[in-house]
């Protein structure tokens, strides 16, 4: 089964993709509305290897339709949407969320 995983940061990256997947992912963009952007400092040591970042953006909920995120829309397997379970430190939470175009998929947001 097919899950539909939207990414703002740093899961877009080949390096971070191929480090936690084991391949580098496909997808389109895509837009959600209603959110914001703010940055979370990271101090997970495998998370710094991988992304090689120490801020990381984190998508905040606002209820405004005038704030926006973009991204990409991936289509992965379950085992690969619990890899980036494994991946995304504890300040994030993964919901489901409808995007511009009325597909519905993964999001990790500010927990």
């Amino acid at each position: 089964m097919k899950e539909l995983l939207f990414s703002y940061g740093t899961l877009q990256l080949k390096k971070v993709q191929i480090e936690s997947f084991g391949r580098k992912l496909n997808g389109t963009k895509e837009r959600l509305k209603s959110f914001k952007i703010e940055q979370l400092k990271i101090t997970d040591p495998l998370v710094l290897l991988k992304s090689e970042k120490e801020f990381h953006p984190i998508a905040i909920p606002t209820n405004d339709e005038k704030d926006e995120i973009n991204g990409t829309l991936y289509k992965i397997s379950l085992q690969e949407l619990k890899k980036a379970d494994d991946y995304e430190v504890s300040d994030y939470v993964r919901i489901k969320a409808t995007f511009e175009s009325g597909k519905k998929g993964w999001i990790y947001i500010k927990s």
